[in-house]
C-alpha cells in the first residue's frame, strides 16, 4: 500500500476499485453535497461538484486529507449524469448511440488544512450504433443507475463502446494522473 492515507469523498465503487488497484490506502466518506449542472460549461460543472463534495467532507473531517471527484458525460450540449431510472438509462444510451461523447471528471484535493487543488480530465468515447436489443441486454447485465451516462466501460463496455481516446480510468470516473501527482 502507498504511504498516504486519505478520505475519498465518494461512494462510487468504481473509484474505490481504481484507487485500491493502484495501491492507495483510503477511507470512503459519502457526502450529501448538492450538485450543479451547467450544460454549456461541463468543466465548470465537474469542478464545482468536486469542490462541493470536498467542502462537505472537510466540514465533517477538518483535519483530513481529502480527494473528491465528479464525472459527467457531455454530448451535443447536454450533460448526462446518473439516470433516475432504467427508462431514462435506455433513453441516454439511445441518444449516445453511434456518436462520440466526452467524459469529464473534476477532481478536488486538499491536504489537512491546506488549500484546494483542482484538476479536470477528459476522454472521448465512441459508441457503437446500438439496437433496442443491445440496449435492453446492456441494461439487464449492468446496473446503469449509478453511472454517468448510464454506462460503465469496465463492465460490459464491449457491448456498447466502439473505441475511446484518453484515460481509461477517467472514463471509469477517476483519472490517476492527478491523484499520483498529489499523493505520489
Amino acid at each position: 500500500m502507498k504511504n498516504s492515507s486519505f478520505i475519498l469523498a465518494s461512494g462510487s465503487p468504481r473509484r474505490r476499485k481504481i484507487l485500491a488497484d493502484a495501491g492507495y490506502t483510503f477511507t470512503v466518506v459519502k457526502t450529501d453535497a448538492a450538485e450543479v449542472s451547467i450544460p454549456h460549461a461541463p468543466r465548470r460543472t465537474v469542478t464545482a461538484n468536486a469542490d462541493l463534495k470536498l467542502e462537505a467532507c472537510r466540514k465533517a473531517h477538518p483535519g483530513a486529507t481529502i480527494l473528491a471527484a465528479d464525472t459527467i458525460v457531455w454530448f451535443n450540449g447536454k450533460i448526462y449524469g446518473k439516470p433516475k431510472d432504467r427508462a431514462e438509462a435506455k433513453q441516454f444510451l439511445h441518444e449516445l448511440s453511434g456518436h462520440t461523447h466526452t467524459v469529464f471528471t473534476g477532481l478536488a484535493f486538499c491536504r489537512a488544512g491546506g488549500r484546494i487543488e483542482s484538476a479536470v480530465a477528459t476522454s472521448d468515447v465512441a459508441f457503437k450504433k446500438l439496437s433496442d436489443t443491445v440496449i435492453d441486454d446492456y441494461v439487464a447485465r449492468t446496473n446503469p443507475l449509478d453511472r454517468a451516462g448510464a454506462y460503465d466501460i469496465d463492465e460490459n463496455g464491449g457491448l456498447i463502446v466502439a473505441s475511446y481516446a484518453g484515460s481509461y480510468e477517467n472514463i471509469m470516473g477517476l483519472p490517476l494522473e492527478p491523484v499520483r501527482a498529489w499523493l505520489g
